[in-house]
């Protein structure tokens, strides 16, 4: 009697949520040199300068297929650094992290270059009005302490002096 072994070949698919390819891209933007920020717009920007956001899908619009997926994004550039070799970077890390990932096929990359800055400027205009309250809490908690302190001191001090002239 032969054994019988199960060849039988499982069935089903594999799908992708933009917001996971939207991820990839954005993880794989962090080490590019020369681009500065990746941003979603006008309200984007706006919500950016309340608070704090480390989402790294800002920017990124994706459109994905059963293996193919095409990537748009709107990007912020470093003042003095060419652009051209930004953008090249740009496709071949994208592409490469998503075929890496997901196997899927990066077909396009269209890249709108929305502003350039020095890297100086960049950094003060993503100072949120967050991090000016949390600054302004944290310089006003230093100042009562310290206010406080004197005044613990001072009174301290008379507490010593009047009991030396007892």
């Amino acid at each position: 009697m032969s054994e019988k072994t199960n060849t039988e070949v499982k069935k089903g698919q594999v799908t992708y949520d933009d917001k996971v390819i939207e991820k990839i891209v954005g993880q794989s933007l962090e080490s590019i040199n020369g681009l500065l920020g990746v941003t979603g717009g006008a309200f984007t920007g706006l919500k950016n300068k309340v608070v704090n956001s480390d989402d790294v899908t800002e920017g990124v619009n994706v459109e994905v297929g059963t293996k193919e997926v095409a990537v748009d994004l709107r990007i912020i550039v470093e003042y003095s650094k060419d652009i051209l070799e930004i953008v090249e970077n740009i496709k071949e890390v994208v592409s490469e992290e998503v075929k890496d990932l997901t196997h899927l096929k990066v077909v396009e990359v269209n890249v709108e270059v929305v502003d350039i800055m020095t890297r100086e400027d960049y950094q003060a205009s993503s100072v949120t009005v967050q991090d000016r309250l949390t600054d302004a809490g944290k310089a006003t908690g230093e100042f009562v302490s310290e206010q406080s302190t004197k005044a613990s001191d001072k009174i301290k001090s008379q507490v010593e002096s009047a009991k030396s002239n007892q």
